[in-house]
């Protein structure tokens, strides 16, 4: 326990102090966990871990958890609408750059066998950091964002017939050594038919059992009893796999899928995340950690050369490939840096190849060591990118104004011009408003300057940015950012420009809730103001007059909007929170139900025409 002990709180402290200094550098926490990793492992100061790779067995929970919560995310309706990004982007990136790698491998002399296997495990690219490093920096939602989600999750998918292939790939058959698995002395295609099997049970599970467990959970109304459950769904199909001698990340994540449609999706989501975070940032501090420098001193010219060439066939290959779906060069280069490393499924594929006897345990060590500096180096080279490159050769920013230049201040700004931005900035210019507008989406703001549309590039929730354009004059904000990016936003804006009336966006109530939290006065919600016009519309097509139908949908706003402000505060006791709602939609209803009694005939004539309203009374 002693150990343990002093274990977490090596891993906290180095956590709590690296990852806020690289953050106020503009490292990312990302090289901060990493960086955390390198100074407290065995091959520096020593604090933890007699060998790296020890280390990483347990933290790649972290990545397990992570790709668990990236299946609920993969709705069958999402992949379905995804299908051609996903697998022209995917299969475009994978194939290639495994034939290269492959080719590679072969000059260096490694057999066929050696080579295909070690090309299929250097394809891979970290979901973990690139996923993480693009939702820290709001680019989820940009061209590069949504081509490295859908290249990640075609790697993801493919790691299960890669899995499957492995085995085709020995040579041998190994005898399972103490601690070995039953699996190790079977043949190639009974490993293979174990694999699908492995999978087949892990949907099976979760489709027939897995979904009534929870149902029955969630009957007890015990918010811990659910937490729990979720972490012994997790745990329970990681320990499943591992007794395989199969992937639990693997496993996880098809569990996810799995239940990406049912009840219970967005209720795992909440309760897992904070763990997530947790052991995603135990998994970097683990990588940097099992680097072995003593590995990397005894050849250092060949283990640096071979990660520098295989991120630079990776990057040149993604660019290629970029360029060809027609990103613009900022999206390329972030899509091309943000994917050029080796990723974590690489330690998985790695294992199983050595346990195969593909590789030889000299070029396993290599390759691992590849793979963990790969990933060290990655968030330094998008740094690269983003101070040096992107600025000098990409579109350019919004430039600081000579402070003794007389310019136009506009009285708005709006950071986020997508589809919901523009439209919103299109209103204000019919009637006479102007606004500065800013977009950290470089592709979009090239089409709206070309549009007419005076647009910035850049991070809206950077101070300085919002400076240069103007906020210290202007006096209101309009947050149209993804919803997930808008918190940061609103604390810049408290914190360095509290005079400026905000006007935020938000997904649905949820997101509502925690912009409340950080005192946001006016809350839009997306979900709110399209179901509301749309059920407008629908009361009059059933024959209901305009005026009472539009009235009828402003009550229902007013009422809502004062629920909304009473539950925020119980939402903490779902047992309460569920109640109140019940108790709110009732005396909602009966409201509206009031409303109906009164007769609207003596004002409505300027909404309906004398013919419809004779058709609504049944002349």
């Amino acid at each position: 326990m002693a150990s343990f002990l002093a274990d977490a709180v090596v891993y906290l402290g180095a956590a709590v102090v690296c990852v806020p200094v690289a953050k106020r550098l503009g490292l990312g926490s990302v090289l901060g966990y990493l960086l955390a990793g390198i100074v407290i492992g065995p091959f520096l100061l020593g604090f933890i871990g007699e060998e790296g790779k020890d280390i990483m067995h347990f933290a790649e929970f972290g990545v397990v958890m992570m790709l668990f919560l990236v299946g609920l995310e993969l709705e069958p309706a999402l992949f379905w609408k995804m299908r051609k990004q996903v697998l022209g982007l995917g299969s475009s990136q994978l194939v290639p750059t495994a034939l290269v790698l492959a080719a590679l491998a072969l000059l260096l002399g490694f057999t066929w066998q050696g080579a295909v296997a070690a090309g299929l495990a250097f394809a891979m690219s970290s979901t973990a950091i690139a996923l993480q490093s693009l939702k820290e920096k709001g680019l989820m939602h940009t061209s590069a964002g949504q081509g490295s989600f859908a290249v990640l999750l075609f790697q993801d998918i493919a790691v299960i017939p890669i899995l499957a292939l492995l085995p085709l790939l020995a040579t041998t058959n190994v005898i399972a050594a103490d601690g070995g698995h039953w699996i190790d002395t079977l043949p190639g295609w009974q490993r293979t038919l174990a694999v699908l099997v492995a999978v087949g049970a892990v949907v099976a599970l979760g489709r027939y059992v897995v979904v009534p467990l929870l149902r029955v959970v969630a009957r007890t109304r015990l918010r811990e009893l659910f937490v729990a459950s979720s972490l012994l769904l997790v745990v329970g199909i990681a320990l499943m796999m591992e007794t395989v001698g199969l992937s639990p990340a693997l496993g996880t994540f098809l569990a996810g899928v799995v239940l990406a449609n049912s009840e219970y999706k967005h209720e795992l989501e909440s309760d897992l995340d904070p763990f997530k975070g947790l052991l995603l940032g135990l998994f970097f501090m683990a990588v940097g950690a099992s680097i072995n420098f003593d590995l990397i001193a005894g050849a250092p010219g060949t283990i640096i050369g071979i990660t520098l060439l295989v991120m630079l066939v990776k990057m040149v290959l993604l660019l290629l490939i970029g360029r060809r779906s027609g990103f613009g060069f900022d999206q390329n280069v972030l899509f091309a840096v943000g994917l050029g490393q080796v990723g974590e499924f690489a330690f998985v594929l790695l294992a199983f190849i050595a346990q195969l006897a593909i590789l030889d345990a000299h070029w396993t060590d290599t390759l691992m060591a590849i793979t963990a500096l790969s990933m060290t180096l990655t968030p330094l080279f998008m740094l690269v990118s983003e101070k040096l490159i992107l600025p000098r050769f990409g579109t350019v920013q919004a430039e600081e104004r000579p402070a003794d230049e007389v310019e136009v201040r506009h009285k708005v700004i709006i950071a986020g011009f997508g589809h919901f931005g523009s439209t919103l900035g299109r209103l204000l210019r019919a009637n006479g408003v102007e606004a500065t507008i800013l977009d950290n989406d470089s592709d979009q703001v090239d089409l709206l300057r070309k549009l007419g549309f005076k647009v910035y590039y850049g991070d809206a929730t950077r101070h300085d940015l919002l400076e240069a354009a103007g906020a210290h004059e202007a006096e209101l904000l309009v947050c149209a950012i993804a919803p997930e990016a808008a918190p940061a936003l609103v604390e810049t804006v408290h914190k360095h420009f509290p005079h400026l009336k905000l006007h935020v966006r938000s997904r649905n109530r949820m997101d509502a809730y925690e912009l409340m939290d950080q005192g946001v006065l006016h809350i839009h919600r997306e979900t709110l103001d399209t179901a509301i016009h749309m059920g407008v519309s629908v009361l009059q097509d059933l024959g209901m007059r305009h005026y009472t139908a539009h009235r009828a949908g402003q009550n229902f706003r007013r009422y809502d909007e004062a629920a909304l402000k009473e539950l925020a505060a119980k939402r903490g006791d779902k047992v309460d929170y569920i109640t109140s709602v019940r108790e709110k939609i009732a005396e909602q209803e009966e409201l509206l139900r009031k409303d109906l009694h009164h007769d609207p005939s003596h004002s409505d004539h300027a909404w309906d025409s004398e013919e419809m309203r004779d058709a609504a009374k049944g002349r």
